[in-house]
């Protein structure tokens, strides 16, 4: 009894032990890797501590509740591609091809894919799509259309390289890269290949105008030998029913028409020899005035039709060598203007600069002239104003001396003006010579006359420049001197 008991319950852990064992086993499927994450793992090739680790082609053990598994597809993809581009000419095309990728089967590659597009692997396409479509339209940009057309294979290689180190950073790798299509909207390729359409069509025409020639010839050749055999046969024909009507004829008559028959002979055999000579020169004929004359027409048919290929064909090149002559000039007249309007703006950027320069120089001058200017008229509003307040405390301390010094340097002045009162004199008698003229002078210049008054104005003018040196008298009135009571008297 307690055998069965413990036998049941070993049966019974075993039980356990199995679905536990199958509860936590993950296999890997050869299409698929598996990213457990939950603790810390090394990976060979991608480092320590990354938190998770990768398990690829077989099983593993994973804990419940502390580990968390899944599954990256290692199986191909395809991307189509449907680009818009622009040629080094300016021309747009569109490029259609194909990308075939797929996760790499490295740890690297598997750890890199895994970061980007776990649960998000039906966004692979459009990723990789991005890729191409930025690089194939660099690329595109830098190459002719006929480069394209030419060497598609370098399109796809210059593609597949430029692309390869992102798609490592992604952890793809690229199976295959197709171009399948390049359409031209604008019809520039077409244009490209109607001259060599052209000259295909040409060439057809012309084969089948020399096919055409050769049978019509053959056939003509055909008729004349039906013609000559169908002669031939008629001539035969008439001579057998010459011989069958002699016979008859000799038969029904045997005497009168045995000569008549023999003339008939005669004259067949005449016939036919005329007929045969005929026939012989028409073949001398043959051969030595038609088929000579039919080759030398066929040479000179065969001359011209080369001579008339060779005018095209220099004509062609003629259009060509032109074309690419003024594509020539017109870059060399755009170099040119270029670099006349560099110069241009260059000596117009050295004029502005020296105007510029010219004008800093005149304002400083300018401002240089003024404040040297206003220094002078500064300096003397002080001179004069020094000189003022000299005479004023002059006039204060000596001013008779001041005085007196005024009128002896004005003295001319008032001489001049004193004579000017004999101006109008015409006649004058002195009775007492030299003392009269001199006495008659002095009354002149004491009079109230113009002498005195230059003398009054001198006197009033030192007067107001005591007062505003502020040295005169309280009362306003300036000190009288001898010489001025003398004058005033």
């Amino acid at each position: 009894m307690l055998i069965g008991v413990a036998a049941g319950g070993a049966l019974v852990a075993i039980i356990i032990l199995v679905g536990l064992f199958r509860l936590m086993w993950r296999v890997a499927e050869p299409n698929e890797a598996l990213v457990i994450s939950g603790s810390k793992h090394r990976t060979d090739g991608v480092g320590e501590g990354m938190g998770f680790r990768i398990v690829t082609g077989r099983g593993t053990l994973v804990m419940p509740g502390v580990q968390a598994v899944r599954r990256l597809s290692l199986d191909l993809n395809e991307a189509e591609l449907n680009v818009d581009c622009v040629t080094q000419q300016g021309i747009p095309l569109k490029v259609h091809g194909v990308v075939i990728f797929k996760v790499g089967d490295d740890m690297v590659s598997i750890a890199n894919a895994a970061r980007r597009f776990l649960d998000q692997q039906k966004f692979m396409p459009e990723r990789v799509h991005n890729v191409f479509a930025g690089h194939l339209r660099s690329i595109v940009g830098g190459l002719t259309v006929e480069q394209m057309i030419r060497d598609r294979e370098r399109l796809t290689a210059e593609t597949r390289a430029a692309s390869g180190s992102e798609m490592e950073k992604l952890g793809l790798i690229i199976d295959s890269l197709q171009i399948h299509e390049i359409v031209d909207p604008t019809g520039y390729i077409n244009n490209l290949a109607a001259p060599h359409a052209a000259a295909v069509q040409r060439d057809a025409r012309i084969a089948q105008a020399e096919a055409d020639r050769l049978a019509t010839e053959a056939e003509q050749q055909a008729a004349a030998r039906m013609a000559e055999a169908t002669r031939d046969s008629q001539i035969l024909q008439a001579g057998y029913m010459a011989e069958r009507d002699k016979a008859t004829a000799s038969s029904r008559q045997a005497g009168p028409l045995a000569e008549a028959a023999a003339r008939q002979e005669v004259v067949v055999q005449e016939t036919r020899v005329a007929e045969l000579e005929a026939q012989r020169r028409e073949q001398q004929l043959q051969a030595d005035v038609r088929k000579p004359a039919d080759a030398s027409a066929y040479e000179k048919r065969t001359l011209a039709e080369a001579e008339r290929d060779a005018r095209i064909s220099a004509a062609e090149a003629k259009a060509r060598e032109t074309e690419l002559a003024a594509a020539a000039e017109a870059n060399r007249v755009k170099t040119a203007a270029a670099a006349q309007a560099e110069q241009t703006r260059v000596s117009g950027e050295a004029s502005a600069a020296a105007t510029r320069a010219t004008g800093e120089a005149e304002a400083a001058a300018t401002q240089a002239r003024g404040l040297a200017e206003a220094e002078a008229a500064k300096a003397r509003g002080l001179a004069e104003a020094e000189s003022i307040k000299a005479r004023a405390a002059a006039l204060a301390e000596n001013q008779e001396a001041v005085v007196a010094q005024q009128l002896a340097e004005n003295w001319p002045e008032i001489v001049r003006a004193g004579a000017e009162a004999f101006g109008n004199v015409d006649h004058m008698v002195l009775l007492n010579g030299a003392d009269g003229m001199s006495e008659m002078f002095a009354k002149a210049l004491t009079m109230g006359g113009t002498g005195l008054g230059l003398a009054r104005q001198l006197l009033a003018q030192m007067n107001g420049a005591t007062g505003a040196g502020g040295d005169a008298p309280s009362n306003g009135a300036a000190p009288r001197s001898p010489e001025r009571v003398r004058l005033q008297d």
